[in-house]
């Protein structure tokens, strides 16, 4: 398949900018085999292995394990962002130089694999383990197995125990309501009026993230079944947003609360006495504030109201389409795809293992939020599920941000957002 670079940076969500230089690349065999001799020099895009910490757990311990299995198979590592890496892959994909090996967010399946960048997987390799169905359906796009689920990370809600007891509060809330009347007993003011903590920090992660958790919770969707029809632009989807702005009108919520980048939280803090999160808070927890664990002062729960849902993201890992070395590209997708990998990669993120076999390890069961999450992937839900979704939710943050600021109301939010997504699915 023939691609030019203004086509795919559009399609992905990069075009006006970068399309400028005009340039065009081919992807050459875009659905090669993975048949051959497993070996020459693959290779691998990779946000997961940050710093030091991570950079020793690839290159010490799981490379040299891949090449004692696959000695003529050289890899060649480079290291990126989760921030930078929709952009380092269309970037290469247009010089040409697309990774042999690259490790993909949840949603981002749909749209490389529309555009033949991604090769289709063995299936069989869907069951060479025990996943929940949940974990496996973001992997695929059409029918077709793309990507082996390597390690999740959940949105949850966190909540100081000791802050709840404090207020005489006995347990979460189970509705939106409830979670309303808490964040106002639970929201304190200084001596000037400005609030010193807030009863409820929806604003600690990503709000695309979040509103989208919120929209689930409400049984709402992002896209029908088929990737076409927007379906956010109803009811739920309004009232998932409108909550962020009845608890900033409460004032018991702010949107200026921020905390630095691994920094404490606004919960560790004392700031929020409940927060959305991700699970991988407990690693932090443990460096930052380990009294608070200890003590048991921090507890978490699964957002409610018409149903519980969870918010599931992670890290897949896929063989692009254009390799020169299939074999040994695919082998690499199987061996990061292992219990093995998987394990030490959840470890030391604190993120969640994507594999049930691992529910028994002694990581699962020391970290409280990554049990919790395990426990209820039935609830969780994933974002994407449209061809058109690297477009789209860059797109989301900022049109939801102008409902959060006061310049737009949460219906006029939703239907611009609905516009441009529409806009962003006919050019499929």
């Amino acid at each position: 398949m023939e691609y030019t670079r203004r086509s795919v940076l559009t399609a992905l969500g990069l075009g006006a900018v970068a399309a400028a230089t005009g340039c065009s690349a081919s992807s050459g065999n875009s659905q090669a085999t993975a048949d051959g001799p497993v070996e020459g020099e693959i290779s691998l895009l990779t946000p997961l292995y940050e710093g030091s910490t991570g950079k020793d757990l690839l290159e010490g311990k799981l490379l040299p394990a891949f090449k004692q299995k696959n000695p003529n198979v050289t890899v060649k590592v480079d290291y990126t962002t989760y921030a930078a890496l929709n952009e380092k892959i269309t970037t290469s994909l247009a010089g040409g130089l697309m990774p042999d090996v690259v490790m993909l967010g949840v949603g981002w399946i749909p749209p490389f694999a529309h555009k033949k960048v991604l090769a289709p997987l063995p299936d069989d390799l869907a069951k060479r383990y025990e996943y929940e169905d949940r974990v496996l359906e973001p992997s695929r796009y059409d029918g077709k197995l793309y990507a082996l689920p390597m390690v999740l990370d959940t949105r949850i809600v966190t909540y100081r125990k000791d802050l709840f007891a404090e207020a005489g509060i006995k347990a979460p809330p189970k509705d939106w309501a409830e979670l309303r009347e808490m964040s106002k007993e639970l929201a304190r003011s200084d001596g000037s009026g400005k609030l010193s903590r807030v009863g409820f920090d929806p604003f600690s992660i990503d709000l695309r993230q979040c509103w989208e958790t919120f929209l689930f919770a409400n049984d709402g969707n992002l896209f029908d079944e088929s990737g076409h029809e927007v379906k956010f632009n109803d009811d739920r989807g309004v009232e998932a947003l409108q909550l962020f702005l009845d608890v900033i009108k409460d004032k018991s919520a702010d949107y200026s609360f921020k905390s630095a980048a691994g920094q404490p939280t606004t919960l560790q803090q004392g700031r929020a006495a409940m927060m959305m999160s991700n699970n991988s808070l407990w690693v932090q927890l443990k460096k930052q504030n380990p009294e608070l664990l200890k003590e048991d002062k921090v507890g978490a729960f699964i957002l409610a109201n018409k149903v519980p849902a969870m918010l599931q993201g992670g890290t897949m890992v896929a063989r692009s389409a254009s390799s020169k070395h299939a074999a040994a590209a695919q082998a690499l997708v199987e061996f990061m795809g292992t219990p093995e990998s998987i394990l030490p990669t959840a470890e030391q993120r604190g993120s969640v293992p994507g594999v049930q076999d691992l529910r028994t390890s002694d990581y699962v069961k020391e970290n409280g939020f990554v049990k919790l999450a395990l426990d209820n992937m039935s609830k969780a839900r994933s974002e994407g599920g449209t061809a058109a979704w690297m477009e789209i939710r860059e797109k989301i943050k900022t049109t939801l941000e102008t409902a959060v600021v006061g310049k737009r109301t949460a219906k006029e939010a939703i239907d611009e957002l609905a516009n441009l997504s529409k806009e962003a699915i006919s050019r499929l």
